[in-house]
């Protein structure tokens, strides 16, 4: 007698990327090649452990226990960190829950993949510029030939903007409202948010563009092709090098893209910008992203200690009056 179709991992693979993550999820297009490459590196591990045709892998042949043997085999073997580990395993949970979800008889199954657990990793400092070294690197682009100019006009619209890479290279002149100085960014699964630019922002940006087509692309290579987001990197990293020979302070910093948006975040919040609205401006969908930053400004966090510090010469009366029996059961 034939496996029911609900037996075969691979029709549930197929619905798990095409129908959950597209149609009912909408995650970003990064987000889900990330799924799939977490499914593409397991069904040929099991596989091979059960020497068995992929097409033919059942729902049960994926238990728990070769889960674990497959994440030893991403530490140990691919030499993969932790992050990437746990990043795999969020992957595959997401799936055992979509199957659990559908499908009543893997209800057991799904809570067995789920109980698997993530590994704690220490969460690594978030790397950002201070003001005089977003300078240096503002300053960096030879702003007297053409392609120093948009490499200068790019700099400071991810600075202005706190825009990610993927974000500027998708912007076209026609998300620029020039008259009011503001922008509308496409993010991640395609939300839409809306920040301010600065008037050197808008001056910089409208010499860039001249007479071109609101359709087109704000940033475009050598070839008047658009810029990717990998090449928004290299470019930033090379001007990140440059910077770095005149100011001693950012030796030790990686410098991307990504750390211009920490710099914008934190520069924000230093000058009384509330979380919230920081949130909104880098299109965090949770505020306990955001509130990283809060965690590592120093320079705001030592303003705050110094405004509550107490004098060292007042005298800090430390007595305590103890309150009899009555008095405190009367006050309750």
């Amino acid at each position: 007698m034939s496996k029911p179709s609900t037996s075969l991992l691979g029709p549930w693979v197929r619905r798990f990327l095409l129908e959950h993550l597209v149609g009912e999820c909408n995650l970003a297009h990064n987000t889900r090649l990330s799924y799939r490459d977490a499914l593409a590196l397991l069904l040929p591990f099991v596989s091979a452990n059960l020497h068995k045709s992929i097409d033919r892998l059942t729902v049960s042949d994926l238990s728990a226990d070769r889960l674990r043997q497959f994440l030893a085999y991403v530490e140990a073997t691919r030499h993969c960190g932790i992050a990437t580990r746990n990043q795999r395993l969020a992957a595959i949970h997401a799936f055992a829950r979509f199957i659990g979800e559908h499908s009543p008889e893997h209800i057991a199954w799904c809570a067995q993949i789920r109980a698997v657990p993530f590994k704690r990793v220490a969460r690594p400092m978030i790397g950002y510029l201070d003001k005089p070294e977003i300078d240096a690197l503002l300053a960096a682009a030879d702003q007297t030939t053409a392609q120093g100019q948009r490499d200068y006009a790019l700099l400071l619209f991810l600075y202005n903007a706190g825009a990610r890479a993927s974000e500027a290279a998708q912007l076209r002149i026609r998300d620029v409202n020039f008259a009011s100085c503001s922008v509308s960014i496409t993010g991640k699964g395609g939300k839409q948010r809306h920040c301010p630019l600065w008037p050197l922002t808008v001056q910089t940006l409208t010499a860039l563009v001249g007479q071109r087509r609101p359709e087109e692309f704000v940033f475009l290579n050598r070839c008047a092709a658009p810029m990717t987001r990998f090449g928004i990197h290299t470019l930033v990293e090379r001007y990140g090098v440059q910077a770095k020979r005149k100011v001693p302070s950012m030796q030790d910093k990686r410098v991307s893209p990504h750390t211009v948006r920490h710099s914008t975040a934190c520069h924000l919040l230093r000058a009384g910008v509330d979380i919230n609205t920081i949130r909104g401006w880098l299109g965090h969908v949770s505020l306990d992203t955001t509130n990283v930053y809060a965690e590592i400004d120093l320079q705001t966090k030592a303003e705050a200690l110094a405004k509550c510090a107490i004098d060292s010469g007042t005298r800090v009366d430390r007595r305590w009056h103890q309150p009899k029996i009555m008095e405190f059961l009367q006050g309750l």
